[in-house]
């Protein structure tokens, strides 16, 4: 049967697609998904948490309360590669946003393995994992995955940084080599977790990555994708002196949300076509270690994590000035998290003890706790999805 993919804003007849995955990617293969796996997410609304166990990464699933979002337990299933900690990292041994994916096209779960330079390809049913393929990251240390349609990018964050470009499909991914980037990052500390990069990203119409550099180069790297998701030979750096852009969201008006950890705020931008940016309004958060944000999907509410306060702020963004809507406290250690499909529902990692806290979100954007879970071999993990 003859399946339609978009690649890049152009589409294509996927029954030559062998030939030319085969062409670029030098005959990389994949694990071939059985006739009879399921290919939607299925009735079970789940929550996934990566541990970044350098002895072994697992992924933690947790099914969701259908009244009430509370979280139980379900299972452990290892990634077959393992987790890693970057040098002066306490509570967030990756530091970075993105390290676990979802791509609810094609029921992938993609998680980074930063100790084995690896990506393993979950398929998903509902609250059932089964590993489909482990594939190498075409770099040292990943910290983030983005999958847009058929393209996925990987950030490594080590060795001077690099992205990893892929074509997605039902059985996995397919690694690109002519889609790898350098990022030519220097270090300009010693401790390691606050120069490395932070978060790999697509702009919502699919045409551009994104990478924030933290306090490396301070900048905000934008990559043009060409025919197919071919990236740009060198990005579209823009300068952000001392603000240490860590994580980035988009808004419902298309506006770019930029976690700052050295003003302890969140700024918008326009994202131009060339890859430039254009401020647009500031938040300053009032907290420490502003590094993370968690959103539904391009709606007008989010939340960044604070790691240093123990503490996440809801903020109201929509095309004009960004707006403070609560400020909670949670375990210590808030890293990544994650709001629920339905937006009912934020999960906060808590890298301290390696605790996911659960909240409702309530109308006026302040968070109800609903309770929490210590996730086994978790603390200092980051990555989490929900369904």
């Amino acid at each position: 049967m003859n399946k339609l993919r978009r690649l890049g804003g152009l589409v294509i007849v996927a029954t030559a697609s062998s030939a030319i995955l085969g062409a670029l990617a030098g005959g990389a293969g994949a694990t071939v998904r059985p006739a009879d796996q399921p290919h939607f997410f299925g009735p079970r609304q789940a929550v996934f948490v990566q541990t970044d166990d350098p002895t072994g990464n697992t992924i933690v699933t947790y099914d969701r309360g259908p009244a009430g979002g509370s979280l139980s337990y379900v299972s452990s299933t290892p990634t077959s590669g393992l987790g890693g900690v970057l040098p002066g990292s306490v509570v967030d041994h990756l530091a970075s946003q993105g390290s676990l994916a979802y791509d609810a096209d094609d029921s992938l779960l993609l998680t980074v393995n930063a100790g084995s330079n690896t990506v393993s390809v979950f398929s998903v049913w509902g609250d059932r994992l089964t590993l489909r393929q482990v594939v190498g990251s075409g770099g040292s240390f990943p910290v983030s995955v983005a999958v847009h349609g058929d393209l996925a990018y990987v950030l490594n964050a080590v060795n001077g940084g690099s992205i990893q470009g892929y074509f997605v499909g039902d059985d996995g991914l397919t690694p690109v080599p002519a889609w790898n980037r350098a990022l030519d990052l220097g270090t300009t500390s010693t401790s390691a977790f606050t120069s490395t990069p932070g978060q790999v990203a697509f702009s919502p119409n699919g045409n551009q990555v994104i990478v924030t550099t933290k306090n490396s180069t301070n900048a905000i790297d934008v990559f043009n994708l060409g025919p197919f998701g071919t990236p740009a030979a060198t990005p579209v750096v823009n300068p952000e002196p001392g603000d240490v852009p860590f994580a980035v969201a988009f808004n419902g008006a298309g506006q770019m949300l930029v976690t700052e950890a050295g003003p302890n705020a969140v700024e918008s931008f326009w994202l131009y076509p060339n890859g430039t940016l254009a401020p647009v309004a500031t938040l300053a958060t009032g907290q420490t270690a502003t590094c993370w944000i968690a959103g539904p999907s391009y709606g007008s509410l989010f939340f960044a994590s604070n790691a240093g306060s123990a503490s996440l702020t809801g903020m109201r963004s929509f095309g004009g000035p960004v707006v403070t809507a609560s400020t909670t406290s949670t375990d210590p250690g808030t890293v990544d998290a994650a709001v629920s499909s339905d937006g009912q529902y934020l999960y906060a990692q808590t890298g301290g003890n390696g605790i996911v806290d659960e909240f409702h979100i309530n109308f006026d954007g302040s968070l109800t706790e609903v309770g929490s879970v210590i996730v086994p071999n978790a603390q200092g993990g980051e990555g989490i999805v929900a369904s």
